[in-house]
């Protein structure tokens, strides 16, 4: 059965070795392209990709942001996604990335670092979203498109040292395949444990919802992970793990009519049995 996709390419090798392997299947191909507006030269990608998805004789969805060159990566990962996916919605379609092996293993990297915990292995699993490339490296990426004469543009923040992305990636090239076969395997794993734990959460949270008793007569690790969900569920924000550690401190000594900050935009206030998740 044929089914339509959003292909989201940025002009880069990864994206342009993306659109030229689904284009030998039978799938309806919708090309989509976020300009951030984020380096100079962003435009010129835009025009590259317009031109490439004419080769390709394929619709093309762009749009141009203007975030500004302040603007950090999670804020133009959320925009670009927030795009996609309002084009995926639009056309019932899959959005399909160009996401490789180097950039699942840095990702991870990138989480640990930041003490995600065990969810920081289970990445790159949205809903809604294929990752075709994640079995290849980058290196396979490239030897693909000089085979195949293909052209793409080069993106210059992908070589400074600032982003941390960068750094990580860099670190994960030297890795040999046992180690990134084993990786893989985890986040498999993580991903599956994930969904289990998803579902109990939600189970355990109808009655305990808020009880500072409870959360201080079970254990630590079953209390972060429901606090975790507690945080997001009135926010939208999932607080890091140091972050959780302390607001689970003061679950269970903060005095009654008092407050503890989890986030410059996320507290908590206590009265004798219960707590609440404020937004600012």
């Amino acid at each position: 059965m044929t089914k339509t996709r959003i292909v989201a390419v940025s002009g880069g090798v990864d994206s342009v070795v993306l659109l030229d392997i689904l284009s030998k299947g039978s799938d309806r191909l919708i090309v989509a392209h976020v300009d951030h507006g984020i380096r100079e030269e962003s435009g010129d990608d835009a025009r590259f990709v317009k031109e490439l998805t004419k080769q390709y004789g394929l619709p093309c969805l762009s749009t141009s942001l203007s975030l500004g060159a302040k603007a950090s990566e999670e804020k133009a990962r959320q925009a670009r996604y927030d795009f996609l996916f309002e084009q995926a919605k639009k056309f019932k379609a899959t959005i399909v990335t160009a996401h490789h092996q180097d950039d699942l293993l840095g990702s991870m990297a990138i989480n640990i670092a930041r003490g995600t915990g065990w969810r920081g292995m289970a990445v790159m699993n949205r809903t809604g979203i294929e990752r075709p490339l994640l079995g290849l490296t980058k290196r396979q990426l490239y030897e693909y498109a000089l085979a195949h004469r293909l052209e793409w543009v080069e993106d210059a923040t992908n070589t400074e040292d600032r982003y941390m992305r960068n750094r990580m990636r860099a670190g994960v090239v030297s890795l040999d395949s046992k180690i990134r076969n084993r990786l893989t395997d985890i986040r498999i794993d993580q991903i599956r444990l994930k969904q289990d734990i998803e579902r109990e959460i939600e189970r355990v949270l109808l009655t305990s919802r808020g009880n500072r008793y409870f959360y201080t007569n079970i254990g630590s690790s079953v209390a972060l992970e429901l606090l975790r969900r507690e945080v997001h569920e009135k926010t939208g924000e999932t607080p890091m793990q140091p972050s959780c550690e302390r607001a689970l401190l003061a679950i269970k000594t903060a005095r009654r009519g008092t407050k503890h900050d989890v986030s410059g935009a996320v507290f908590l206030s206590f009265t004798t049995d219960s707590f609440v998740v404020h937004t600012r």
